[in-house]
């Protein structure tokens, strides 16, 4: 009988054959009992055979197991199982005729199985193969749901750009030069997205991959060794072209470049720190923002003690849309420029949770505060274009799936910038408009910490509005994906950034 660890299936043959009736049949086929849809259910695929000797015995075994398959084929002359002699009818070379020759199982036979012949593949060639294919399916999952969606925003904005440096001499009455907004853009996005070829292959090979918490959802377990501190490849990509469109003299600009590498230093402290130190993720809460609260502090100071050239000759100003005016906040102005710093880098720090979000939100944020500051500061618009230019280049990179994080050193530089040109230009009320996205992500994690924290004290258990905080992170666990979440908010931040650049207009 057959080993039942191996869950043979056996055939034997009946020596005797029953030829068929049919007179005009000079060649023997060979049938197997069973229709032809039992032998494909067991796994047997049995083609005909010609007989070409008197005397023929067949016996076939399969055995399966878990691991390998193992398949014996004895073909042997012989008088029988009982000795006996039988003959066959004689095979003819005409290919018309066939009889059927039927060999019904008599009885069992257990044979050990061979795996020689079956003996898996190389192993790297193996691994090689399962590389390839998993290499298609990531190009094809990024191109589907990543590239589209980075290809549609980096050509609106750029059909956007075009469009206003069209038609902007007659917005601001300034004589600008042609594809003013537009070259700067362009050639930072170009200049990112090589840059990036170049550097991500040496962060990866230095180990340099993004820390995960524990706490976040379980679907970033697979994004574990993305490197990340992306931000050093297209944060001075942007400063340095807006540097070159501008010139060395510009004073606002200056002040603008030097804030968003002193906010890009905050963040790659903490970046190193997460690589070198994991079990703690860096830099603690209280010090990252006391330290972003002390760079813009010391830009008030500066900004308080410089002379920055705008059409009121008079800093400390806010023009706000018709009917509120220009209106002076004195003081207050250096205030709510130490906060606009801190609570922009953060917020772009806290949006950077999903796959190319913070990026194409920020691009948006840049064209919204370029549009908007246009009047009053040239030059600003220059970097808030070159910035989105850098964006865009940037997630050439870091669209879904990623193969590389921005880290603190992008997004709290990012913060840093948008923060730089509101407080040069006093465009607060356009910095939170095209900045709603960063708003709501803090909004979120503000009214979680605070519900949780209150129903903890009214009803001894802590509850939350919120699956997760920030909020981009309630909707991946509510099952919708990352591509669709990434999509909306750039719908909204366009939507935005349009809302902000007309005020910044109608206000200046």
């Amino acid at each position: 009988m057959c080993s039942a660890n191996l869950h043979p299936v056996c055939l034997g043959f009946h020596r005797t054959p029953l030829l068929s009736s049919s007179p005009s049949a000079t060649r023997p086929r060979i049938a197997y009992p069973g229709s032809r849809s039992t032998l494909r259910q067991s796994g047997l695929r049995l083609g005909r055979r010609r007989c070409r000797r008197q005397k023929l015995f067949v016996s076939m075994a399969f055995s399966f197991d878990e691991d390998s398959v193992g398949i014996s084929t004895l073909m042997e002359e012989s008088n029988g199982f009982s000795g006996g002699n039988s003959s066959y009818p004689a095979s003819s070379e005409d290919e018309d005729s066939d009889m059927d020759l039927l060999l019904p199982p008599v009885t069992d036979v257990e044979l050990t199985p061979n795996k020689e012949p079956f003996e898996s593949a190389d192993p790297s060639l193996t691994v090689a193969t399962y590389r390839f294919a998993s290499l298609r399916g990531m190009i094809k999952r990024r191109t589907r749901k990543g590239i589209l969606i980075s290809l549609a925003l980096g050509t609106f904005l750029l059909v956007f750009l075009l469009f206003f440096d069209w038609c902007s001499w007659r917005i601001v009455r300034l004589p600008l030069e042609p594809f003013f907004l537009t070259h700067p853009f362009t050639l930072s996005a170009v200049l990112s997205t090589f840059a990036g070829f170049i550097f991500v292959p040496i962060v990866d090979t230095l180990k340099i991959h993004q820390i995960l918490r524990k706490e976040g959802p379980t679907s970033h377990q697979s994004k574990r060794g993305t490197p990340t501190m992306g931000g050093l490849f297209f944060i001075p990509v942007g400063i340095v072209v807006a540097t070159i469109k501008t010139g060395d003299n510009a004073t606002a600009m200056f002040g603008a470049a030097t804030w968003t590498l002193a906010f890009a230093a905050i963040g790659l402290l903490d970046d190193i720190l997460s690589c070198i130190k994991s079990h703690n993720y860096g830099l603690p809460g209280w010090a990252k923002l006391g330290l972003q609260v002390v760079a813009g502090a010391s830009f008030s100071f500066w900004l308080d003690s410089t002379h920055i050239s705008t059409p009121y000759n008079m800093k400390f100003l806010v023009p706000l849309p018709p009917p509120f005016g220009i209106v002076y906040l004195g003081k207050f102005y250096l205030v709510l420029t130490a906060f606009c710093f801190a609570s922009m880098s953060n917020g772009v720090n806290l949006t950077d949770g999903i796959d190319g979000l913070a990026g194409g939100c920020a691009a948006l944020a840049f064209v919204g505060m370029s549009v908007a500051v246009l009047a009053i500061c040239p030059e600003l618009a220059v970097f808030g274009a070159s910035m989105s230019g850098a964006c865009i280049g940037f997630l050439f990179h870091n669209r879904y799936k990623a193969s590389i994080f921005m880290g603190d050193t992008g997004s709290l530089a990012l913060g840093g910038a948008l923060a730089a040109m509101a407080a040069l230009t006093g465009m607060f009320f356009p910095l939170f408009i095209s900045s709603g996205t960063f708003v709501v992500e803090v909004l979120s994690v503000i009214i979680q910490v605070v519900y949780k924290n209150a129903t903890k004290v009214l009803y001894g258990t802590a509850r939350c509005i919120f699956q997760m905080a920030p909020i981009h992170h309630h909707f991946e666990l509510c099952g919708i994906k990352e591509s669709l979440i990434v999509a909306g908010a750039y719908v909204l931040s366009f939507f935005l950034a349009i809302v902000a650049g007309y005020i910044g207009l109608i206000s200046a």
